[in-house]
């Protein structure tokens, strides 16, 4: 089964809370009191299982299904370009298509990635990235992901997130590891 096994833990949605439905890119509010599971939990956001339906939960939202928030990301006051680019990295690993268990960077979503630098000392960072198919409703719901992940990280001002379709995404752009959790190796 490898990354695709439902870890199918039972939740209560302690409050109301808001959720972008798989793959509609929908958002909907899950009412206080809703029974539902927990798909998939990666990446500090949570796919849930309500009704017959996919929604992927905010992790700042954890609290609504009784988990911790994700941890604030910390940076060295001095820390040099590669440092931060490695971050970056490192958060753009922790994106995930709601419906694959393989992070963005594995699945060869990721064309290009580069951090410069803007006034103040402040950095930007400018990623094109594409989707596993166009016209995916969740490709919006994805870009946010990413721009809201890099921004997080302190000193980066603005997250430019361009998505392209060109070249489009096939299975071979899947790093090894993605071929092996999704069993096409």
């Amino acid at each position: 089964m490898g990354g695709y096994s439902q870890t199918s833990e039972p939740i209560v949605f302690a409050r109301d809370c808001s959720a972008v439905m798989v793959p509609q890119g929908q958002v909907v509010d899950l009412p206080a009191g809703q029974n539902g599971y927990i798909t998939q939990a990666l990446g500090g956001s949570f796919t849930v299982f309500v009704d017959g339906n996919l929604f992927r939960i905010d992790g700042k939202d954890a609290d609504a299904i009784g988990k911790p928030p994700p941890e604030p990301i910390e940076l060295a006051a001095d820390a040099s370009e590669d440092e931060v680019e490695k971050l970056v990295w490192q958060q753009l690993r922790t994106c995930f298509d709601p419906e694959i268990p393989v992070n963005i960077v594995d699945l060869g979503l990721v064309y290009e990635c580069n951090v410069g630098k803007v006034e103040n000392g402040a950095r930007k960072v400018e990623v094109r990235m594409t989707l596993t198919a166009p016209g995916c409703g969740m490709g919006d719901i994805l870009v946010d992901d990413v721009r809201s992940k890099i921004e997080a990280i302190p000193t980066i001002a603005e997250a430019d997130v361009e998505l392209t379709f060109d070249p489009p995404w096939n299975h071979s752009m899947m790093s090894d590891v993605a071929k092996l959790e999704t069993g096409m190796m």
